[in-house]
């Protein structure tokens, strides 16, 4: 599998440089576009990562920005004319409820009771921007593609608990990845 995107450094509109209209609660919350190319033709369901390990030396842990599981594959709008298999549009964290009802989204870091944000969804439960406050840092999304749907993730299922199922899951989940800079 191949994770790619138009980008190597996170635009504006998706981290720590967003225009109001696209924070909540002074949070980044539009996600950036991304592709997956070379999916396991017997794969139907793809879940992903998106966390920041340069945030260890900071905060003391990997902060947490998206956390996705049980996207059904079919469900994704496949361009004939284009030369990647799927793609995820911008903002796809904020439409994905409403556009496919089956797949979930995790709670980020942001969630955290050590982080005092508010207990909104749209903040704790959906794609949250790179803000480093330090210096720039090295993001990773980790995408993983599987056969059936990985039981017992709900809304607001946390990222050990995906990283869990998908180790009993029974089988070898296809995978890639890719990391994007955000600037501080």
């Amino acid at each position: 599998m191949k994770i790619s995107a138009d980008f190597t450094v996170v635009p504006d509109d998706f981290a720590k440089a967003a225009a109001p209209e696209y924070r909540a609660g002074g949070v980044p919350i539009i996600s950036f576009p991304f592709y997956i190319d070379e999916v396991n033709p017997e794969a139907h369901y793809l879940h992903w990562t998106f966390t920041d390990p340069d945030s260890i030396p900071v905060c003391g842990f990997e902060w947490i920005h998206w956390t996705v599981a049980n996207l059904p594959i079919d469900a994704l709008m496949f361009d004939f004319n284009d030369s990647h298999a799927l793609s995820i549009p911008p903002d796809f964290s904020r439409q994905m409820t409403a556009m496919i009802p089956e797949a979930v989204q995790g709670r980020n870091s942001s969630a955290s009771k050590f982080v005092g944000r508010e207990n909104d969804p749209a903040i704790i439960m959906r794609y949250n921007g790179p803000q480093p406050p330090d210096k720039d840092h090295d993001y990773y999304l980790h995408v993983w593609a599987t056969k059936e749907p990985l039981p017992g993730l709900n809304q607001g299922f946390w990222m050990n608990e995906l990283l869990h199922k998908l180790r009993e899951c029974g089988e070898a989940p296809d995978q890639g990845g890719m990391f994007v800079t955000g600037k501080a």
